[in-house]
């Protein structure tokens, strides 16, 4: 799978400034009277698996859309490989190097997997409207470089069985790996996983657990994951960041914030 890691990926990491690949710093954002966040700030190194835990309500989603630019935030900054995001526009992300996927999932349901993959690798095109219109050599090397790019990913998640189907067809716990590696074909540097595990039964939710370790070592990318599976959090988490109704209440190895007062008081009204 390491064939898939492409040249450009390899030369951005190489050229990438030294220190974290994601800062988070004093970020407020507000809807009318409702604070959704409350200048939270916290890193996320290299490499890591973060995960972004805390109740209903806490912050988390927000976190992420501010993120992909879908809000704006009141005060604070976002580096990202020491570069501020605020000013890139929301269809910059993908290819500014940060790949998503939706808590909802956002597929072309008529598509088939193979087809929605393909759409995710193209913010990484760089032929012209031109060159498209009169279908130049240019046009055809780069869809045969775009489709055997999601056809590798399209394997490594499993999905050649289905590669041809309709995702209105597939099961939702394979819809959520069709949405993985649309996600992994715009080659990002980080990946943001929004409730992963959601709607997956208890095999499923092992699995994936391996899956994103996986996709960390093979693909040499950064993840961060908002999950309300505890154990799966835990376990997979080099570090881990806990909100709740907007600001940060701990920040630190799961170990550490699982038996964190704060945390405990958060999840179970108590610290006791």
């Amino acid at each position: 799978m390491s064939e898939t890691i492409s040249a450009a990926r390899q030369h951005a990491a190489e050229s990438a400034p030294s220190g974290p690949i994601l800062s988070i710093n004093g970020l407020s954002v507000r809807f009318g009277g409702i604070v959704a966040l409350d200048g939270v700030s916290f890193d996320v190194g290299r490499g890591q698996i973060c995960g972004l835990i805390g109740p209903n309500g806490a912050g988390k989603t927000t976190l992420f859309n501010v993120l992909s630019r879908i809000y704006s935030c009141e005060q604070g900054n976002i580096l990202f490989n020491g570069r501020s995001l605020l000013a890139t526009p929301r269809h910059g992300i993908a290819a500014l190097g940060i790949g998503r996927t939706f808590q909802n999932l956002a597929l072309f349901r008529t598509m088939t997997v193979l087809q929605n993959v393909m759409l995710g690798g193209h913010c990484r095109t760089r032929t012209s409207y031109i060159e498209n219109l009169f279908r130049f050599g240019s046009v055809r090397r780069e869809e045969k470089a775009l489709t055997e790019r999601a056809e590798r990913l399209v394997n490594f998640l499993d999905l050649d069985s289905v590669a041809g189907m309709r995702v209105m067809d597939l099961s939702f716990g394979t819809q959520k790996r069709v949405e993985l590696a649309r996600a992994l074909a715009s080659e990002p540097q980080l990946l943001l996983l929004d409730e992963p595990a959601g709607g997956l039964n208890h095999e499923e939710v092992d699995g994936l657990r391996e899956l994103i370790r996986d996709i960390r070592d093979r693909l040499k990318l950064t993840v961060l994951v908002v999950e309300h599976h505890m154990n799966l959090v835990m376990r997979v988490s080099d570090k881990v960041v806990a909100l709740d109704f907007g600001r940060k209440i701990a920040d630190g190895t799961p170990a550490v914030v699982q038996k964190d007062p704060e945390v405990i008081r958060a999840y179970l009204g108590t610290s006791d």
